[in-house]
């Protein structure tokens, strides 16, 4: 029962955040610093998910080239603009074969 009370609570606390963000008044969202934030926080998240999901496996450090090396693709891919299905696609294609040449 302690478990839906805190689902309970933890879906009450994202209402009341989502509710915050929309009744917040214009002039504080306009602020440069706010704007700012906002922009760089989706970033920082995802950047910081790609790392945990690329160097962790079982709650322990790894260190694994062909994981690295899909990356590595994607950046590249990145770099050149590559629309985001070319992406997936290079970081795929590349971690599968330095997973075969490696064995």
């Amino acid at each position: 029962m302690t478990l839906w009370w805190a689902i309970a609570a933890l879906c009450a606390g994202c209402y009341a955040l989502k509710l915050a963000g929309l009744a917040a008044p214009r002039k504080v969202l306009d602020h440069p610093a706010v704007r700012r934030f906002a922009e760089l926080v989706p970033v920082a998240l995802l950047a910081a998910l790609v790392a945990v999901q690329m160097f962790t496996e079982r709650g322990e450090l790894v260190f694994e080239p062909a994981r690295t090396a899909g990356l590595a693709a994607a950046v590249v891919a990145l770099l050149f603009r590559a629309p985001f299905l070319v992406v997936l696609a290079t970081a795929a294609v590349v971690t599968a074969l330095v997973r075969i040449l490696l064995g």
